[in-house]
């Protein structure tokens, strides 16, 4: 019979982004299966979306950078013992530092059990390595596990559970299609967008995720006769507002009148929907790839780079998207067969939403429940 449980998890903030979404997914599940949820993070905008669901948030600036921020240790000691917490769940370095600190001063036959979430490639370096620390720690691909292992030999791999991030068929659903009122408003906004074949790069505007390349492949479409436009979606880092305005003028200076910037959306899955292809251009590996599987989901066809959790999820669903990576060249010829005839995408996936959560509620479950 499973226990009822309490679930602390801790993050920097829930302004945005996957991890934070799988903090709120997380939650809900706990809530809906009879268990509390607990979130400590500075909040943001998905607080209010974190208490609908039935959660609890308590507002610590836990990720601040600051020597204050040890303040939190007694703090957080103090509160697992008050609410008898079961389960510490650490998602981000920082935060993970003080719930390590504040687990490790306590009871070890009464403290709860610690469990990690690496959800980066983060740099090999003492900070990072309190993500190891763990006894169970969750790695969110088959890349992250290989990383664990490479890079913190210590670690004991029955220690590591593989544990795919996913997304939920009911608000990705394959043929998925925008509403009409959806439509009017978009092409009023774009109006260049309309009859093209529409090419989508998404994500924030940083380096890795390959907008030099984007902005070359669409150079290089302008000499076929086609009609082709191209969208990067994804807002501007305020660390990285130099680069973005690098992108924008590099898109100017090839003269592209087929690039637009949209900044930040929250509508992505109409955006997909209304994209012909979905791109994946990151120029390291990434740790997953959720706009990949989110478009694949809808059945968006995608051509991604062959590394990291990108290549795992086109490996498993789309091998058609996969090209080597930082190969503009083959990303050409890729774009062009997809234009004339893309391969068709499957119906179904093995990364649902469904699986991540109930693979967590079970590790949950068996950690609690273990001998210490």
């Amino acid at each position: 019979m499973n226990k009822r449980l309490t679930v602390v998890q801790v993050l920097p903030a829930l302004e945005s982004g996957g991890v934070e979404r799988g903090t709120l997914e997380v939650a809900g599940e706990l809530v809906r299966r009879g268990h509390r949820a607990l979130v400590i993070s500075a909040g943001g905008r998905m607080v209010d979306e974190l208490r609908a669901l039935g959660a609890e948030h308590i507002a610590w600036p836990i990720g601040k950078k600051s020597l204050l921020t040890l303040r939190l240790v007694p703090r957080l000691r103090e509160l697992l013992m008050e609410r008898q917490a079961d389960i510490l769940h650490a998602r981000s370095r920082l935060p993970a530092w003080i719930a390590y600190l504040a687990w490790r001063s306590m009871n070890p036959a009464t403290r709860p059990r610690f469990v990690t979430t690496v959800h980066g490639l983060y740099s090999v370096n003492r900070y990072s390595a309190v993500m190891m620390r763990g006894e169970c720690i969750i790695a969110v691909s088959e890349t992250i596990r290989r990383y664990i292992l490479q890079n913190y030999p210590r670690v004991e791999s029955d220690k590591i559970c593989l544990i795919y991030r996913g997304v939920d068929a009911r608000e990705f659903p394959y043929g998925h299609r925008p509403s009409e009122s959806w439509w009017r408003a978009w092409y009023e906004q774009y109006p260049q967008l309309r009859d093209k074949f529409v090419i989508t790069l998404p994500g924030r505007l940083t380096r890795l995720k390959g907008h030099a390349d984007f902005i070359e492949l669409m150079t290089r479409l302008k000499d076929y006769d086609i009609a082709a436009h191209g969208l990067i979606v994804g807002g501007v880092d305020e660390h990285r507002r130099a680069y973005a305005e690098e992108i924008i003028r590099l898109a100017r200076q090839r003269d592209l009148n087929t690039i637009t910037f949209t900044g930040q959306r929250a509508d992505m899955r109409e955006i997909y929907a209304a994209s012909n292809l979905v791109l994946s251009l990151s120029q390291q590996p990434e740790s997953f790839g959720r706009t990949v599987l989110e478009a694949l989901s809808l059945g968006v066809p995608v051509i991604g780079y062959a590394h990291g959790g990108v290549g795992e999820i086109l490996e498993a669903v789309y091998q058609q998207g996969l090209i080597p990576p930082g190969d503009v060249a083959a990303l050409e010829q890729r774009v062009l067969e997809f234009m004339r005839q893309p391969p068709p995408v499957p119906e179904t996936h093995p990364f649902s939403l469904q699986a991540m959560l109930d693979a967590t509620m079970a590790l949950y479950q068996d950690a609690a429940l273990s001998a210490r």
